[in-house]
């Protein structure tokens, strides 16, 4: 087990930010588990972990909103990775606005994509969305570094981490 744990601390991939929004009620949440998963058609995968409020909302979301972040956007990832949509309206705090479908698209977002669910895959303790990009946009030119796992270490969960 040391030797996988060894291999997996040494990934460094890029956080997003999805939101969602079912029933009148908006989500988000930060996510290090995603990925292109298809060509032809071009499919995403992002995986939600099952014990926080965005996984509630997106199981029944027709849509998802997915957000690549620049390092300096931390205070945007802290705000959907260390609180709980249980208890704060993150939405309240950051500007967005309303995309294809009702998605919930953010401001603060180097570049996004709004997709619609065409599957949903269990995985243990997270839960994959595979998406259909359907709209999308992002900062004119050549845009900042991306928010990194290593950046975002530091939050602290706004969930409880089983």
């Amino acid at each position: 087990m040391a030797a996988l744990d060894a291999f997996l601390d040494r990934l460094d991939p890029d956080m997003c930010v999805v939101t969602a929004v079912s029933g009148g009620e908006r989500a988000g949440c930060l996510v290090g588990f995603h990925s292109q998963c298809s060509l032809n058609p071009v499919r995403y995968v992002v995986w939600l972990s099952d014990v926080n409020h965005t996984f509630r909302v997106a199981r029944s979301a027709e849509v998802l909103a997915v957000h690549l972040l620049a390092r300096e956007r931390y205070g945007t990832a802290e705000l959907f990775g260390g609180q709980t949509g249980d208890e704060t309206d993150k939405f309240r705090r950051t500007g967005w606005r309303e995309g294809y479908g009702g998605a919930a698209v953010l401001d603060d977002a180097e570049a996004w994509f709004v997709g619609r669910v065409v599957e949903r895959v269990t995985g243990g303790d997270h839960l994959g969305h595979v998406l259909e990009p359907v709209e999308w946009g992002g900062r004119e030119g050549p845009g900042g570094a991306l928010l990194r796992l290593a950046d975002a270490r530091t939050i602290r969960p706004g969930h409880p981490v089983e």
